[in-house]
C-alpha cells in the first residue's frame, strides 16, 4: 500500500488562511478606513499587532515615515506584525503617485502559536483593507528602496 505525504507548508497555509483566529477591534476598522481615504500626500502607516490576550487585532502605532529606515525602526524584527502603508512614488516620467499596500511581517523565529495567529487573520485583515497590493516578508531587513521601488511602483 503506497502512502501520500501531503506537504506541510502548504496543508498548514491552507488551514491558516481560511480561518479566522482573531477579530478586528472597531477602532482599527475606523483607522483603515480613515487611512484608505486621506487626502495628505506623506509617506505613512498604520502598524498592527494581535493582542494575545482578547484576541484581537489592534493599532500599534500610526505614523508618518520619512523613509525606509524611519519604517523600519518602528516595527520589531522579533515579533510578526502587519502593516498598512501610504507612500510616495516619483516615477521617471515625472509623475507622482501614492500606491497603498498591505504588508506581514512574519519573522522566522517567532514562536509557532504566534504566527498561527497572526496566520489566521491575515486574510481576513486584507478584506478589511480592501487593497490588492499585499506582500509578505520575512526578514525586516528585506525592506529598502529597492523593495519600495521594485514592488510598490507598478
Amino acid at each position: 500500500m503506497e502512502t501520500k505525504v501531503l506537504p506541510r507548508i502548504s496543508v498548514f497555509n491552507e488551514l491558516c488562511l481560511s480561518l479566522e483566529v482573531c477579530s478586528i477591534h472597531p477602532d482599527l476598522k475606523e483607522a483603515i478606513k480613515k487611512f484608505r481615504f486621506r487626502k495628505e500626500t506623506n509617506n505613512a502607516a498604520i502598524i498592527m499587532k494581535v493582542n494575545a490576550e482578547d484576541q484581537n487585532v489592534v493599532i500599534e502605532e500610526m505614523l508618518d515615515v520619512e523613509d525606509v529606515d524611519d519604517l523600519k525602526n518602528n516595527i520589531t524584527d522579533t515579533q510578526p506584525r502587519f502593516a498598512l502603508l501610504s507612500w510616495t512614488i516619483k516615477h521617471k516620467d515625472g509623475r507622482t503617485s501614492y500606491p497603498m499596500a498591505f504588508i506581514f511581517f512574519t519573522p522566522r523565529d517567532c514562536k509557532p502559536q504566534l504566527q498561527m495567529m497572526y496566520a489566521g487573520t491575515y486574510k481576513r485583515l486584507i478584506e478589511e483593507c480592501q487593497l490588492t497590493k499585499v506582500f509578505q516578508i520575512r526578514d525586516i531587513d528585506e525592506l529598502d528602496d529597492e523593495w519600495i521601488e521594485t514592488n510598490l511602483a507598478k
